[in-house]
């Protein structure tokens, strides 16, 4: 079974919590990953973070106990031309460049520290934080899910023998447009996610 992600606005603190959008809480010691080298100003392009999950939260959806029981999942990519600035760089369909996006795993939910991505003028750079919950969906489901197949056969043609880890719809919520109809599927071979090697993960995007 795969496992349904359903976002809400909420005015709960969402510190340590399963959440999409805002600032994700980090371990300490970990960096929000980047893409590229420093520009002129010394500044980073940062990727978009889009969501941490509380494994604790996720626990009991995951009726084949695929997931790791405890700890924390991040999940960014370079999503800036989807979320609708027209001038930045879209790495369009297919499979993204491994520098394109980043999947962080932290075996617990202890000494996070929020990382605040902000512009110039101190105001927020991220969309505002919504919560999550989860059920169980059928694994070819489509919609923003955990694990399961990706909705579309192509992507599974292309991707053979790797599941879904995190499949990212449409959402005229956030503006965030795949071109046609489209899917992101962060996925993963069964072996890796076995091993809790998210540096296998490899991202896909396909549109109609």
């Amino acid at each position: 079974m795969a496992i349904r992600i359903e976002t809400y606005q909420t005015e709960e603190n969402l510190f340590g919590k399963s959440h999409w959008w805002g600032f994700p809480d980090l371990p300490e010691g970990i960096d929000f990953p980047c893409r590229g080298e420093k520009d002129e100003e010394g500044l980073e392009d940062t990727l978009t973070f889009i969501c941490q999950l509380n494994l604790a939260d996720v626990k009991p959806y995951d009726a084949d106990n695929l997931l790791p029981r405890q700890g924390m999942l991040y999940f960014f990519a370079d999503l800036d031309y989807l979320l609708g600035d027209v001038d930045a760089e879209c790495e369009g369909l297919g499979f993204w460049p491994a520098d394109a996006y980043n999947v962080l795993y932290a075996p617990t939910d202890t000494n996070l520290c929020t990382h605040r991505i902000c512009w110039a003028d101190g105001s927020s750079a991220t969309l505002p934080a919504e919560a999550i919950s989860f059920k169980e969906v059928s694994d070819k489901a489509d919609g923003h899910k955990l694990l399961g197949m990706p909705f579309f056969d192509e992507v599974s043609w292309e991707a053979e023998g790797m599941l879904s880890l995190l499949q990212i719809d449409e959402d005229e919520r956030w503006g965030l447009r795949l071109f046609d109809m489209g899917n992101l599927n962060f996925l993963i071979t069964p072996e890796a996610l076995a091993a809790r090697d998210f540096t296998k993960v490899k991202l896909y995007f396909h549109s109609l």
